[in-house]
């Protein structure tokens, strides 16, 4: 019985989820309410405070099950292959955010608010990066403090363009609506990550 429980809770909950999703894609994020999402899902409104205490923690829910750097479970290189690994870790974060539109909406509800879930969401996140800090910098053998720097400039800026995409089709110059400005951004994120994982070389004085 209690397997079961579990099994019909799981389903109940990812019918919610695709709910949002759908409401967000249809609607937009103002058309999210308790009432609306409960029939959306054909399920009690009472199951989602039962489940996710909240609408708030269930668009945080959504956020957490698509999020990236969350979810990432990278299978890691050697240090000949850590700029490889490293740049193909931001094009999947660029993947992630422009090919899910309810995300990037949700994402921006994120930026503007502050409560347990999304607390809760953004330690997740955090010691995931935190993480990703530390194994980088045991194959690199490279500081923390400027891999911390460097990796939270790039995602930071990949994150920020992907949600400014629909409002600001350009920026700088680079088309953010097309794909031929994301594949500028990936060449210049590219040179970056080569620069930052560049061994250094021997400078040998002339006497």
């Amino acid at each position: 019985m209690e397997k079961e429980h579990v099994k019909n809770r799981q389903a109940t909950e990812q019918l919610l989820l695709e709910a949002v999703n759908r409401l967000v894609e249809q609607d937009g994020f103002e058309g999210l309410g308790i009432n609306v999402v409960a029939a959306q899902a054909g399920v009690s409104k009472m199951l989602i405070y039962r489940y996710f205490g909240s609408l708030n923690g269930l668009i945080a829910a959504y956020i957490r099950q698509y999020d990236f750097w969350i979810n990432v479970r990278p299978e890691l290189p050697g240090r000949e292959r850590l700029g490889d690994f490293i740049k193909e870790l931001f094009r999947q974060q660029i993947a992630a955010l422009r090919n899910n539109y309810t995300l990037r909406r949700l994402c921006r509800w994120e930026l503007s608010t502050d409560n347990e879930p999304v607390e809760e969401l953004r330690k997740s996140r955090e010691s995931k990066g935190l993480w990703l800090i530390d194994t980088v910098g045991k194959l690199s053998g490279q500081p923390q403090k400027e891999i911390a720097a460097i990796a939270t400039l790039i995602s930071a800026s990949i994150s920020y363009l992907a949600l400014l995409e629909e409002n600001c089709r350009v920026y700088n110059g680079i088309r953010l609506d097309e794909e031929a400005g994301w594949k500028q951004l990936e060449a210049g994120i590219d040179l970056l990550v080569d620069l930052w994982t560049a061994e250094p070389k021997n400078i040998q004085n002339n006497e």
